[in-house]
């Protein structure tokens, strides 16, 4: 009775943790604390497969949290967002920098949408994106494929969705801020899987 009981609370445990290949999780640790995300390989298979090759390495250790857009940030007429950017950019900028772009997987085929807590990968140019990542607060349409906050009509990749931790995505947003900088910038202490 006692190896049944020990089985069955050993089994519950192992089911707490991600099991399903096609939506690993991932646990980005900050200072602030603890946000659990869900990844779509099925929608975004190379943005997916780049990203957590990233966290596999290590890369995000000491990354930071270091921009935030709001609605008192943004010049009228931009199409004010919500969101928070993090990676290494400010930490290990010349790594940032020397990684090929990923090819964009736009909204349009991944039927991902920028809604609230979505992830979605940072770019300044159509295939361009790499390390730098940023989480929706409220939906974002201006984000997705033809959305006005798209210079090029591309979008944005989007590529997961915080399943835990939106209280500590709103602390972050919530932090001072020096124009669209947040100051002082918010640690990342690591990114692992789940």
């Amino acid at each position: 009775m006692r190896i049944l009981l020990c089985g069955l609370f050993l089994c519950g445990l192992l089911s707490c943790r991600s099991s399903d290949p096609n939506k690993p999780h991932i646990l980005i640790q900050t200072q602030a604390g603890d946000i659990e995300v869900e990844l779509y390989p099925l929608q975004a298979p190379k943005t997916v497969k780049a990203f957590l090759s990233y966290v596999d390495s290590g890369l995000y250790k000491n990354g930071s949290f270091y921009r935030v857009l709001s609605e008192d940030n943004q010049p009228s007429g931009s199409g004010a967002v919500k969101m928070i950017q993090g990676g290494i950019w400010l930490t290990n900028h010349a790594k940032a920098v020397s990684l090929p772009g990923l090819p964009d997987e736009p909204t349009r085929q991944t039927h991902i949408l920028h809604t609230d807590g979505v992830i979605s990968l940072a770019r300044t140019g159509p295939g361009t994106a790499t390390t730098e990542f940023f989480i929706c607060l409220g939906n974002q349409p201006g984000y997705d494929y033809g959305g006005e906050n798209s210079p090029d009509s591309l979008g944005y990749t989007a590529f997961g969705k915080v399943v835990k931790g939106m209280d500590v995505v709103k602390a972050i947003y919530s932090d001072p801020e020096n124009g669209q900088s947040l100051y002082p910038t918010v640690p990342i202490m690591s990114i692992t899987r789940l």
